[in-house]
């Protein structure tokens, strides 16, 4: 394949992916599926007998795409959300019930769940099935744009709450797109402790060292490192003593560029979780002046990154399918892929859900219809590469090739049933939600 062809290609799947959303949005299709047919028709044609796009060579080129796609869909999931959070009220972490309730029931259930199936069904030593559930059980914010909320609300937009007449700030659309932002950060505990197994030599002291260093300390740094980078950059956005140095004035969006880099940076240096610290300066941001139609600048140049990235992943990864990344895929990967999509985390899902309190249904909180469209759709995708990809340039892990395998198959399962239930079922709980309004 030549450079002039390469282009052509790029250039053409760019519109299409362009195109997309808008073609899409009322048919069961989503974008994703439409690319990643498009990757694998591209797979067909020849290429240089020099470039493969077997993962194993190229492990350190796909955590670091991946890593910096999952950085992009953060801040702009971040930025989108409309739903405050205020540390010292008690009635606003209740409206982020469904949200702690996946994070804390859902996703320790899922990584479990993940972790049976690979070490009963499939075989796997009990340090790499672990790390098989750490990879697989984060939900997926760049993937999932179907069932997270849109742009963000402001001012300028305040009478058209949501297109269409559809709220974007329903509890669904809130409950996965708040979940999605917070667990890609929160799945690396897990991924950790599968390597210090995988590394050998795990005892009482060291399971202590795991739970005080790599589930509470770096996860508090993560999230101080975020408040304090989103309060910075809004105070400097907008309330800025020199009009010049108030980026809101001047609508310059790539603050939100800025932003994501700078907090994932910080973090990390210090030892937090960048990715929780991009996602919490990302909501810190959006708190400041949040009527401000600066958000939505902001968001859209983040999306538009985004959109590019996703791109290219999902064109390359459908390429790699028709190039040997399912090679190693039996009968072991599709019973996991298919259980984990249907069975685990939907019941996990459910499991976490059903539980709450009579006075927060009584609130207005999720009814059983959504609650299994929460628990239904946790999409599997970009992040789970990120994952895999960081955990196999840090340690060594058995049946490498199996995993590359069995997580990509999921991730294609998850586009393709997702995608093609997400429009339908999105559109009836939208409707019951507008007749549910009009009554009352």
């Amino acid at each position: 394949m030549t450079g002039g062809a390469v282009y052509l290609i790029l250039g053409l799947s760019l519109l299409l992916a362009t195109l997309l959303p808008h073609l899409t949005r009322r048919v069961a299709l989503s974008p994703p599926m439409v690319l990643v047919g498009v990757g694998l028709a591209i797979g067909l044609l020849p290429l240089s007998d020099d470039v493969s796009l077997q993962p194993e060579d190229n492990r350190e080129l796909i955590t670091h795409v991946t890593e910096f796609t999952v950085l992009v869909s953060l801040m702009g999931v971040g930025l989108a959300i409309d739903r405050i959070l205020q540390l010292r009220s008690w009635r606003s972490w209740r409206t982020w019930s469904p949200v702690w309730r996946m994070l804390l029931v859902a996703m320790p259930l899922t990584i479990l769940g993940t972790m049976l199936l690979g070490w009963w069904v499939a075989g796997l030593a009990p340090a790499v099935a672990l790390l098989l559930g750490a990879v697989l059980a984060p939900t997926d914010p760049v993937l999932a744009s179907d069932v997270q909320v849109g742009e963000p609300l402001t001012d300028d937009v305040a009478e058209a709450e949501a297109e269409d007449g559809v709220e974007e700030d329903d509890d669904i659309r809130f409950s996965l797109t708040a979940e999605a932002g917070l667990n890609d950060g929160l799945a690396f505990p897990f991924v950790h402790l599968a390597l210090l197994l995988l590394a050998g030599g795990f005892g009482l002291t060291d399971a202590g060292a795991w739970l005080g260093w790599y589930v509470v300390g770096k996860i508090a740094i993560g999230v101080a490192v975020g408040l304090g980078a989103g309060w910075l950059l809004g105070r400097q956005a907008f309330h800025a003593r020199k009009e010049e140095l108030r980026l809101a004035d001047a609508g310059e969006p790539l603050l939100a560029v800025a932003a994501l880099l700078a907090s994932y940076g910080a973090a990390e240096l210090v030892g937090g979780y960048g990715f929780l610290a991009v996602f919490v300066c990302a909501v810190r941001l959006r708190a400041s002046d949040r009527g401000n139609s600066y958000h939505r600048a902001m968001h859209g140049v983040v999306e538009r990154l985004e959109r590019l990235m996703t791109l290219l992943i999902l064109l390359v990864l459908g390429m790699a399918m028709t190039r040997g990344l399912l090679d190693h895929l039996d009968w072991r990967g599709v019973a996991v892929a298919l259980a984990l999509v249907l069975v685990v985390r939907p019941l996990a899902g459910w499991v976490a859900l059903a539980v709450l309190s009579r006075d927060e249904r009584e609130d207005g909180g999720l009814d059983r219809g959504e609650m299994a469209a929460v628990a239904f759709f946790g999409v599997r995708g970009v992040g789970s590469l990120f994952y895999l990809g960081y955990a196999v340039t840090h340690e060594h892990v058995p049946d490498e090739p199996w995993l590359w395998s069995t997580v990509a198959f999921t991730i294609i399962v998850s586009v393709i049933l997702h995608g093609v239930t997400a429009t339908p079922a999105m559109a009836r709980l939208d409707a019951r939600r507008r007749a549910a309004s009009t009554t009352g």
